[in-house]
């Protein structure tokens, strides 16, 4: 088993259909002993029993905007698994309103909830979590991104500018905590059927197009995305770091258009 013996935090499952919970699932057939964090107690009525579901897991409130819950969550994480090997960020907010109309409408409040709770949260928790990274010898951070962080998308808006600097620090931290031993990737996901890609209009055409254009005719399943998780958080990718794996079915390599939905 690639994470037998591993110890890992994943933050940002909101319910079965997160692809975080596609990570926990991969990591945990892989042997890594986990932890699963909630935004809310709305949110932990789902996160908690899917993480009856893994021997040996446990969770703990993490509101990456709030600095006190950040340490907290620091605190718990060592006195629940007694150290990290590896941290998988999955959080992504922005308005709903920024997400239905143009990017030319965006709010600055709403471009700053975006920025923050989407792209500045990496950094949050690699400050309070790479010490514990560092102190085992090294481990691994992925966070998730989009392709719309690359190309504009329709009525990703907002969102896309934030996975753009996710990306962008994902590299700036992967220079940072490299001579630690901590390696920093992101994997660019194609889109599924998520609470967070709910609130992007036109979603199910969306879907659609990637089935129909992309490489290998098919959207993007939660496990897919595990699976390269579990290996980019593993020793098989100890000589990768400041990368972006795309696990899109190949349609990041086309030129297929996306449709204007």
């Amino acid at each position: 088993m690639l994470l037998e013996g591993k110890r890992g935090l994943i933050v940002g499952v909101a319910n079965r259909r997160s692809l975080a919970w596609g990570i926990a699932r991969s990591a945990a057939r892989e042997g890594a002993q986990l932890a699963l964090s909630y935004q809310s107690e709305r949110l932990a009525r789902n996160v908690k029993p899917l993480a009856a579901q893994i021997p040996g897991a446990i969770t703990l409130p993490l509101d990456v905007a709030d600095e006190e819950s950040l340490d907290a969550a620091r605190d718990t994480i060592m006195d629940g698994l007694g150290g990290l090997d590896f941290l998988v960020h999955s959080v992504a907010f922005a308005v709903r309103t920024d997400l239905t109309g143009d990017f030319v409408s965006t709010s600055r409040e709403g471009f700053g909830i975006a920025l923050d709770i989407s792209a500045y949260s990496l950094t949050a928790l690699a400050q309070r979590f790479g010490p514990l990274l560092e102190a085992e010898g090294g481990g691994s951070v992925v966070t998730l991104s989009y392709l719309g962080g690359e190309r504009a998308v329709p009525h990703y808006n907002v969102m896309g500018v934030a996975k753009a600097a996710l990306e962008s620090s994902v590299r700036y931290l992967a220079a940072d905590l490299g001579p630690r031993g901590v390696r920093v990737n992101a994997i660019s996901a194609g889109p599924a059927r998520t609470l967070a890609a709910s609130a992007v209009s036109g979603i199910s055409k969306m879907l659609t197009h990637y089935s129909t254009y992309a490489p290998l005719r098919a959207g993007t399943d939660p496990l897919e995305v595990g699976d390269a998780a579990a290996f980019l958080v593993s020793d098989l990718s100890r000589g990768i770091t400041g990368e972006v794996l795309h696990v899109d079915s190949g349609f990041h390599a086309i030129g297929a258009q996306i449709p204007g939905v």
